[in-house]
């Protein structure tokens, strides 16, 4: 039977929540992502119009839809997760750190072996975690063994062979880490108190664990063995130092999960902690790489159930920045104020540290990929039709309409390309008129790349408002170049981007590296262009001073000036110095256009 067409298989979808499959013409899974109503989600992929190219390529490349249809939208948000990290469809976000974690086990055996781990074996252990580092886990198994003995030998201690006499304790025992279970020192029963008393400081209850060692300190002190006593208070000091270290807002904040994200047009960050009885056990910030153009809400609903799965929590209270959809009998709560906002904003600040850290990163291992990132980025926050790998940014200099000068400069990728810098007289504008001054060299500059055929930018930056663009655009208008060039304005004061033909300004985050890359160019055209002015009105104060003396030309003035370093020492010189450096009869026009000049 034929293949039935997309438009077919679409109208036969059902009106249910469900996962969506796509396929290409050879049967590889493209896509899989799920949907509140199927038939309604799959159609909009075919009736809109896609502004991401990575949409429109899929879309162009589906010749098959398969879907399973569930009972709730929980269920379809379960099962996309599930056949994503089985099948790694090419145009689904990527996991990117999906490794192996540590847990600490307690062993299934009589008196048990509390250690650290990567592998999850089935046989009635107890495994805690995952952790996010082995140092965490170390850290952790530091401060238990540092409050309860513990056996480190895998022995098998049944109570037989310890009747019988079959072992006998070891190095461990005589340096106080252990306690003798072997030999029957050591009772099961107390064994198994501190067992359960470390299962709740693995859960992040230190309660229990204070309460009975405080106990312990006030029977010792009561019998008056104070040596004991001293002994318990030094493993109570151990456990307060580390809840403190551990408490972060409040200790009515108890077992829930926090999840946050940023993204930008590649990737997105999600940052999860983990709380109990207001400590933070767990810290976690997973990388997502975006295949399509993914919101913020489906990369957090896709990461709150793959991290909980990860990490194994049971916590039925979750702290989100905004509403999202996920499984169940759990309770999403969105902060607003107190403890529970700065919660959230940890979280927050956690993912955006992570994602500086990694754009460093990739600044020394990739630079590619930073390049890619922040084309894509100020192509977005600029509302471009293309990234704007060539970019051209133009500033007027002038003081009191004198030597009115202008500069261009141009950024390749991000990062200025000084040989491509170019300056420019002010040749048909009389007076300090700015706009005129703005037209001339937006139109000299493009006259001549069109003349060499050289190639054109794809963003003009004009520093200054409206009045600037507008006279930009009448350049480019006469050059037939309107529309093919994106060229916007930035206005100093409020840092304000204007549109040819939009009254209305744009305003960038002032911590957006788009409007920080946008100010670096507006900065550079100006320190470029004042360097040009200053040396102009240098050149031409030196003119007035020395070359207006007859019979005194430019090379002469450069010769001075090498020698006296200034005008005023070649008016202070005497005769026989000026005369060692441009002869005799040079010597005297200059020692008399000075003295006529005092006698003025």
């Amino acid at each position: 039977m034929a293949q039935a067409s997309v438009t077919l298989q679409i109208s036969t979808l059902p009106d249910a929540p469900g996962v969506y499959q796509y396929y290409d013409k050879e049967g590889k899974l493209l896509y899989v992502g799920k949907a509140k109503n199927l038939k309604k989600r799959v159609n909009s992929y075919f009736t809109k119009k896609h502004d991401n190219a990575r949409t429109r390529m899929l879309v162009k490349r589906i010749v098959d839809i398969k879907h399973i249809v569930v009972a709730t939208e929980t269920d379809a948000l379960l099962l996309e997760n599930n056949l994503i990290k089985k099948y790694q469809p090419k145009y689904n976000v990527m996991l990117k750190d999906d490794k192996s974690y540590p847990w600490i086990c307690i062993k299934n055996e009589r008196f048990p072996r509390v250690f650290p781990t990567r592998r999850l074996i089935k046989d009635g252990s107890e495994y805690y975690g995952p952790y996010t580092s082995m140092k965490t886990v170390h850290t952790l198994l530091d401060l238990i063994k540092g409050l309860y003995p513990l056996r480190t030998c895998n022995y098998d201690l049944a109570e037989d062979k310890i009747r019988d006499g079959k072992y006998k304790v070891c190095l461990e025992y005589h340096l106080g880490n252990c306690s003798g279970p072997c030999e029957g020192l050591y009772s099961e029963t107390e064994y198994n108190e501190n067992i359960e008393a470390i299962r709740n400081i693995v859960k992040g209850n230190f309660k229990e664990s204070l309460v009975r060692f405080k106990n312990q300190m006030k029977a010792y002190a009561e019998k008056m063995l104070y040596e004991d006593a001293q002994r318990i208070k030094e493993k109570i000091d151990i456990l307060e130092n580390y809840q403190a270290k551990s408490t972060v807002v409040n200790p009515k904040i108890n077992n829930v999960d926090v999840f946050s994200v940023i993204s930008d047009e590649s990737y997105g960050y999600v940052n999860f902690l983990q709380l109990s009885f207001g400590a933070i056990i767990r810290s976690h910030t997973l990388e997502i790489k975006k295949k399509l153009d993914e919101s913020d809400e489906e990369l957090l609903e896709l990461a709150v159930v793959e991290l909980r799965q990860r990490f194994n929590s049971q916590s039925k209270e979750i702290y989100v920045p905004f509403p999202i959809t996920t499984e169940e009998g759990v309770k999403f709560h969105i902060p607003k104020l107190g403890d529970k906002k700065k919660i959230l904003d940890l979280s927050i600040r956690n993912a955006k540290y992570y994602r500086m850290e990694r754009f460093k990163q990739a600044k020394i291992v990739d630079p590619d990929r930073h390049e890619k990132r922040i084309m894509a980025q100020m192509k977005k926050d600029l509302r471009l039709s293309e990234e704007p790998r060539h970019i051209e940014c133009f500033d007027n200099s002038n003081i009191q309409g004198t030597n009115p000068v202008a500069a261009c400069v141009v950024f390749k990728n991000g990062k200025p390309s000084k040989k491509d810098y170019r300056k420019f007289n002010i040749k048909t504008v009389v007076g300090p008129d700015d706009f005129a001054s703005m037209e001339e060299v937006v139109y000299r500059r493009y006259k001549r790349l069109k003349e060499e055929e050289q190639p054109l930018p794809q963003l003009i930056i004009i520093d200054g408002g409206k009045g600037q663009l507008s006279s930009s655009l009448k350049a480019l208008d006469s050059l037939g170049l309107r529309g093919k060039i994106a060229i916007i304005g930035i206005a100093k004061r409020l840092e304000e981007l204007f549109y040819p033909n939009d009254p209305i300004p744009l305003y960038l985050d002032k911590k957006s590296e788009t409007l920080k890359i946008i100010q670096q160019l507006r900065n550079e055209a100006h320190r470029f262009g004042i360097t040009f002015h200053r040396q102009k009105r240098s050149k031409e104060a030196l003119n007035t001073a020395l070359e207006t003396i007859p019979g005194i030309g430019e090379k002469t003035v450069i010769e001075l000036l090498r020698k006296f370093k200034s005008t005023k020492r070649i008016g202070q010189a005497s005769f026989e110095d000026l005369a060692k450096v441009v002869g005799a009869s040079r010597a005297k026009k200059i020692i008399t256009h000075f003295q006529n000049k005092n006698t003025e």
